[in-house]
């Protein structure tokens, strides 16, 4: 395979990406509006895991802020009253 080929085949899967993200967005969005306590407590579930990694959440201002998680006896995450407050921000924005 020469080298205008791979890139011609790198070129196609870029784009076949590209466009899988935006329906793929768009549907998330659309799930995010039938299903906004869901959308919500999914995000928080997913910012704490991120957390936990050491993946920090940046607002617009540039600062990260963390947010206290507890487990319950099912294993499941649970917020404290400030992410609960900034799920509730950024869950209707998606």
């Amino acid at each position: 395979m020469g080298v205008e080929q791979r890139i011609e085949s790198a070129l196609k899967q870029a784009v076949h990406y590209r466009n899988y993200r935006r329906a793929r967005d768009r549907a998330l969005t659309k799930l995010s509006h039938l299903y906004p306590d869901t959308y919500k407590q999914l995000l928080g579930i997913e910012k704490a895991i991120d957390e936990q990694e050491g993946k920090n959440w940046i607002d617009l201002s540039g600062s990260t802020r963390l947010a206290t998680r507890t487990s319950t006896s099912h294993g499941n995450l649970t917020d404290t009253q400030e992410a609960s407050n900034q799920a509730r921000n950024e869950g209707g924005t998606a």
